[in-house]
């Protein structure tokens, strides 16, 4: 039998021992280094919590762009609100989600390379309730949106983050109505919401209209960029009936309208202002319309420049690339469109630079109401334009039959075409369509490559230059059924001397002067009539 050393076992059982030992204080240190971790990062949640910040991440979000995270980002929001109101935080990371709901006193902040992304399935986006404000679009009895509220007051999405409504995955439902009402999610929608402030955002990518806000009031806009084309419908924004918004300082490049006012129910819009934006779209840039039952009064728009659009995808409606018009201004479904002022703006491209339409769709917004009477277009003053690059389409100024466009002044303006339109290339009489859809592109090439002007009262025009790139057959200007027009202090960069300055018929009241430089043997030819 081999002898056993007891010192060497004696020393064994001692390393045994002490290994052993030390292991289970490595472990309770381990413990208790995660417990102060854990009671620290609880102590300072709850710091944070009560200092009104509630950080979505504290709530269960993930942002790895695949978990979906709504119920997360609800329940700090509706932790927010019932404790009075504070900020939500994106921290960095991409937050899958369906439909969260702002509530009252509640701020959505984006922190920088924080996104929120749309769920790509219709069950993440719940029908929300039929609106009290009805609308023309809220025909599927509600309506469907990433980023929702109704009758929320002091709300704010603001940040350096990103909004992105993943457009080009986005379906319409089962038996949608026609067009723009089938289902597909907007990326913001409040309707009927009182102090409203929008800051900073890159908001991208809508399966519908970007941005609606629908009968809002006391609303600010600010420094926020958009482009947007993904889907069809896809506009920059809707200010739908709202009253007392700012919008500045701010870059939109979409497939469908830019900035665009409308009125799809019975309140106007009104008191807004406009001003200090870049604009690109492949349909019109700034536009009221065409939805105009409240109509629209009160209007600033300034400083702001038209651009192409810096997108390589063609047009989903396969609308000139150079878009259709940089300022639309219309009514088509009833209401009136009054005070309008436009100055200091560039236009670069677009099919017709100006376009002031009155039409009579009559179109309800809802069923069981009597079809509107005939709008109105009046008061608007347009001044310091600068339209360059334009195509051959040419900008108009049109009412319809009985019901004139009044008092529309422009002033130092400057519409500078492609031309090279022949003589085969225009229709010499314009159709009224005043049951089409409102767009120059129903005319295509007017008579006149300058300026149209139909059934209007009291039209100035002064400081107006005119030129085209190529030779143009027609005329610079047409006027039809005009009461009291005044034209002076113009001029043609070319013109042809075989041409008349300006042609029309049934003008009453009117005082046209020679263009500087004019050499043509006839100023202006009227019919007799």
């Amino acid at each position: 039998m081999a002898k056993i050393n007891k010192n060497c076992s004696s020393f064994s059982i001692n390393k045994n021992f002490y290994i052993a030992f030390l292991s289970v204080v490595l472990l309770l240190q381990t413990q208790v280094v995660q417990s102060a971790n854990i009671v620290t990062k609880d102590k300072t949640v709850n710091e944070m919590q009560k200092n009104g910040v509630y950080s979505i991440t504290g709530f269960g979000a993930i942002g790895d762009g695949t978990t979906l995270c709504t119920n997360a980002i609800q329940s700090a929001i509706d932790m927010c609100t019932k404790n009075g109101g504070g900020k939500v935080i994106f921290p960095p990371g991409t937050y899958l989600s369906g439909t969260i709901i702002i509530k009252n006193n509640v701020e959505l902040h984006f922190e920088h390379n924080a996104t929120l992304l749309a769920s790509t399935k219709h069950k993440d986006f719940p029908l929300q309730p039929l609106p009290k404000y009805r609308s023309h679009k809220d025909q599927l009895g509600g309506f469907y949106a990433l980023v929702y509220a109704e009758s929320a007051e002091n709300i704010a999405l603001t940040g350096n983050g990103t909004i992105d409504g993943q457009g080009k995955l986005q379906k319409p439902r089962e038996n949608p109505k026609a067009g723009d009402i089938d289902g597909r999610p907007r990326n913001i929608l409040l309707i009927s919401c009182k102090n409203i402030r929008i800051n900073g955002l890159h908001i991208r990518n809508s399966g519908v209209w970007n941005q609606h806000y629908l009968n809002c009031e006391d609303v600010i806009i600010d420094k926020i960029s958009v482009y947007n084309h993904s889907n069809r419908n896809n506009d920059g924004i809707d200010i739908d009936g709202c009253r007392r918004v700012v919008l500045a300082n701010s870059i939109f490049d979409s497939d469908d309208d830019g900035i665009t006012l409308k009125s799809t129910g019975a309140a106007a819009c009104e008191d807004i202002v406009i001003s200090n934006c870049v604009v690109s779209s492949f349909c019109n840039a700034i536009k009221a319309g065409t939805e105009s039952s409240g109509g629209f009064r009160n209007i600033s728009i300034s400083n702001c420049v038209v651009k192409p659009s810096k997108s390589k995808e063609e047009p989903i409606f396969h609308t000139p690339k150079i878009g259709i018009t940089g300022l639309s201004l219309m009514i088509v479904d009833g209401g009136t469109l009054d005070g309008i002022t436009v100055n200091n703006l560039t236009i670069n491209g677009t099919m017709a630079p100006i376009y002031i339409r009155l039409g009579n769709r009559a179109r309800k917004y809802t069923k069981g109401i009597p079809e509107p009477a005939v709008g109105k277009v009046r008061n608007i003053a347009i001044s310091n334009v600068v339209a360059h690059n334009a195509g051959s389409w040419g900008s108009s100024i049109t009412g319809i039959p009985g019901f004139p466009v009044e008092n529309i002044s422009l002033n130092n303006i400057q519409l500078f075409t492609s031309g090279g339109v022949k003589q085969a290339d225009f229709n010499t009489t314009v159709k009224e369509d005043e049951k089409g859809y409102p767009q120059p592109s129903g005319w295509g090439n007017l008579p006149s490559y300058g300026l149209y002007i139909r059934h209007a009262k009291g039209v100035s025009v002064t400081n107006l230059m005119l030129g085209t790139t190529t030779p143009d057959w027609r005329v610079p200007i047409v006027a039809e059924d005009v009461i009291g027009l005044q034209i002076k202090d113009c001029r043609l960069s070319e013109g042809n001397p075989e041409r008349p300055f300006i042609k029309g018929k049934q003008i009453r009241q009117f005082t046209i002067e020679k263009p500087l430089g004019w050499s043509g043997t006839d100023l202006f030819l009227f019919d007799k009539e």
